[in-house]
């Protein structure tokens, strides 16, 4: 089993993957965001630095994908907390012109050669509620963060999930609490389960000695 959650920023991706690692017994590839050396200037100035920002994001998934996700799958299942398709995205909401064209021909060329997702997992979720989040994880580069930017990306997350080719299990999150509520989050395992035609999970019985004769 190969699965993916997806969202928009803050939504709780990274976090939900980790929960439920242990739940399937899977492996995780975690989004290296913090190794993008342009990151920061991205959100001081996004005009100036999106093509570099893009790039870089999307090699660097490129490779990470490439190597790990077949490697896990032939050991077991894999969650991870981001698709390659993701970086597609970002860049037709960053980019336009020439460098969108350029960008659009690498990635098409790029996915050809990765492995997609049995299941993706979209977390869907309200502007306010994502901005929220975003404010209380307080990363620094994210703390001037444009609310007009994170509702564009917002629909662009819905109107590219309304059409995806890929199976998608939409969770609405906005008044989920998963770390905090264990119902909330057998609830998101229990509809995974579901999506995949997984049984539901049953506790190992404890060893029982048999009596001596």
């Amino acid at each position: 089993m190969f699965l993916a959650i997806e969202g928009v920023i803050g939504v709780g991706k990274t976090t939900l993957a980790r929960l439920l690692q242990p739940m399937f017994d899977a492996e995780l590839l975690l989004e290296a965001f913090e190794e993008n050396p342009f990151l920061s200037d991205f959100y001081a100035d996004r005009r100036r630095y999106a093509f570099q920002t893009q790039i870089f994001f999307l090699l660097s998934r490129y490779h990470q994908q490439r190597d790990a996700v077949p490697l896990a799958l032939s050991h077991g299942s894999l969650i991870a907390d981001y698709t390659f398709e993701k970086d597609a995205l970002f860049a037709r909401l960053n980019l336009n012109g020439d460098e969108l064209v350029t960008y659009d021909r690498l990635h098409a060329a790029l996915a050809e050669r990765l492995h997609e997702p049995d299941l993706i997992v979209y977390l869907r979720v309200s502007t306010e509620v994502a901005l929220q989040r975003i404010t209380q994880r307080d990363r620094s580069y994210e703390r001037d963060m444009d609310s007009d930017y994170i509702d564009r990306l917002n629909r662009t997350y819905e109107g590219h999930f309304a059409s995806a080719s890929t199976q998608v299990l939409t969770v609405d999150t906005s008044r989920l609490d998963f770390v905090r509520s264990t119902d909330d989050l057998a609830d998101v395992a229990s509809r995974i389960r579901d999506a995949l035609g997984i049984p539901p999970f049953q506790p190992a019985l404890p060893f029982q000695r048999e009596p001596s004769r």
